[in-house]
Parts: structure tokens; sequence; C-alpha cells
């Protein structure tokens, strides 16, 4: 069981594979996109949070950090005493009921059950504002060993997202850093307009 005691020993053991260290190429690129640095922005899962970092050193002054357990939001509150404590958020992702901008994606949605996509697609849509968008990277392979990380196929997540998302972009990452290249999809969804 992937529970909050089992990555809360990863972070204690220092297993943290997926952590690049630093923030990744193609969400750093896709930040220098964003014009409104007010938007509201959200970053499950968030680890480390070398996104967050980033985003608060460009200006943007709206981000929120989640996550599971308290040792990387306590870590990450070390090295950026003036980000706003209440924008750190520990708690379960499936228990949020806030609405954002902007949610990144990265290693968060590789890290739950593959039990749990279908849910994580619905709770996505439900945190966005009509117009948000869920952007990111998710892996498009399988991998050898069993999970976390769990991998995945474009054509899989199409048929899981497309339920509540209009896709804006599901492609092959073509700036990913080195040990994931031709392994990531970057994506970006858009909440459907449900018809009432």
């Amino acid at each position: 069981m992937l529970d909050s005691n089992y990555w809360q020993e990863r972070y204690k053991t220092n297993q943290t594979g997926w952590d690049a260290g630093t923030i990744t190429t193609p969400i750093k690129e896709y930040i220098h996109q964003l014009n409104d640095k007010s938007i509201k922005i959200l970053i499950p899962g968030c680890g480390n949070a070398h996104e967050a970092a980033y985003l608060w050193q460009q200006g943007f002054t709206n981000v929120f950090l989640l996550d599971y357990v308290a040792e990387p939001l306590n870590n990450f509150s070390k090295h950026y005493p003036d980000f706003p404590k209440s924008h750190l958020l520990l708690k379960d992702f499936f228990e949020l009921d806030e609405k954002f901008d902007l949610i990144i994606e990265q290693t968060f949605f590789c890290a739950l059950d593959p039990q749990l996509r279908s849910s994580y697609a619905e709770k996505m849509c439900q945190l966005l504002n009509p117009k948000g968008k869920l952007a990111g990277l998710m892996f498009s392979s399988e991998f050898e060993k069993e999970g976390p990380p769990f991998g995945g196929s474009k054509s899989e997540y199409k048929a899981l997202f497309e339920r509540y998302f209009d896709i804006a972009k599901m492609e092959e990452c073509y700036n990913s850093i080195e040990p994931r290249k031709g392994n990531e999809l970057f994506v970006v969804l858009c909440p459907k307009k449900i018809s009432k």
C-alpha cells in the first residue's frame, strides 16, 4: 500500500530516484510561455518542488504545493522561508477542494496506484477552473520493475482523459532530460465544458 508512511520512508532513506535535482527542461520551457504571474497554480505530489522554486523565483505569487507527507514541504519551507506557509498543503490530493487555473503534473500521476487513475482524471477536472489547464509530463513506456513509478501509453491516457478533458496536446516530448528521452509525453488538458 502506497500510504503516507511509504513515502515518508522514501524521503528519510533518500530513495527519491524520481527527483531530477532541478526543474526539468519541458516544465521550465512551458513556464516561460506563461504571461500572467497571478494565476493560481497547484503542484500536487510536489516532492522537493523544484518547479515551485522556479515559479517563485520567476515572480509567480499564487503557487500552491501539495504533498501527502510533511518532509518535502518542510524542506521547501526551510529553503524558501518567504514562501507563504498557507500555500503548503499537507493533505490527500483526493480530499482537496479548491479551484486552480493551472495544475502542473510532474511525477505525481506515475506515483499513484494505476487503479486510482480514473479518480485522478475526475479529480483534476474538478479542481480546475473552466478555462484552467492540466499540463506536464507522463511516462510513455511500461517499466520492467514493479512501480512506482508506473508507466503507460498514449492510447491508454487518451482513453482515460477524454471523458473529462479536451486534449490540447499529448505528444512525444522533444526536450526531455537525458535519462527520460523517448519515454515521456508532454500533455496539456483542458476541462470539458459540461452542458447542463
